[in-house]
């Protein structure tokens, strides 16, 4: 089996089960506790309580080194920089490049939440259905309708992403492989080499817009108003001790920060 990226895979987990609320206010939750981490060791330890949710989710390892695996020279990049260009206590030289205590402390820390972020984002995109999730987002925003937010609008939106990213992926591959039957070539980064791949892709990307579009408009579609569901979100016991988790993973992450933190 192919797993595309942001793909979601169905499953019985625990995981799988929660509201999807619960997942998203757990994301924002995470996110905090990774960015409000003090050192690179407690960004690590922090974002590293994750790995047993993956686990527990039973997702295979193919689908999440997919996931990873575009980063890979983003995140080397990211630490070469941080350690070797902080000001510090110089603990190895290699020539003009010094690396510094606080250079590597600031490398490890941005590279654990790059990829402990990048991580939950996957976790949460496999285990939840898309339509399921962009009902959670809509309900979460609903308040914000009050003050003219559109919730309806962009939990569509973000349905349409998960939605399309991977077709668009798929139909990247396959438009590659024709191009290339018919002899053209992909190599090097010059502009001349991709216009093979984008041009049609742009051609297919808009094609199934204008078709969506026109099929939404038939069933009249206007946005959340007045919208019924066929499933209603309620929150159940697991779901408030996740939410709980997520709460104590930060309030815990603060604690830290007060007592060991810059001053």
């Amino acid at each position: 089996m192919v797993i595309e990226l942001g793909q979601y895979i169905p499953g019985k987990s625990y995981i799988h089960r929660l509201d999807p609320r619960a997942k998203l206010l757990g994301l924002l939750l995470y996110g905090a506790a990774l960015l409000l981490a003090p050192t690179g060791a407690a960004a690590s330890l922090s974002g590293a309580v994750i790995l047993p949710v993956v686990i527990l989710a039973g997702l295979p390892p193919a689908y999440i080194w997919r996931q990873l695996r575009p980063l890979v020279i983003f995140m080397a990049i990211i630490f070469f920089f941080q350690a070797a260009l902080t000001p510090g206590q110089v603990v190895a030289a290699a020539g003009p490049l010094l690396l510094t205590r606080e250079g590597l402390n600031y490398g490890i820390m941005a590279l654990a939440r790059v990829f402990f972020l990048v991580l939950a984002a996957s976790l949460i995109t496999a285990t939840t259905d898309p339509l399921a999730l962009a009902d959670g987002l809509e309900r979460l925003l609903r308040p914000g309708q009050r003050i003219g937010l559109p919730a309806g609008e962009l939990a569509l939106m973000l349905t349409l992403a998960l939605r399309f990213v991977p077709t668009l992926l798929a139909e990247a591959e396959r438009i590659m492989r024709a191009q290339v039957a018919r002899g053209a070539s992909f190599r090097g980064y010059q502009v001349k080499n991709l216009m093979p791949l984008v041009i049609p892709l742009f051609v297919s990307a808009f094609r199934r817009a204008e078709n969506l579009a026109e099929a939404m408009e038939a069933r009249a579609y206007q946005g959340g108003r007045g919208r019924t569901r066929m499933r209603e979100l309620h929150f159940r016991a697991p779901d408030y001790l996740f939410f709980f988790l997520a709460v104590s993973l930060v309030a815990g992450v603060v604690y830290y920060r007060s007592q060991y933190g810059p001053r």
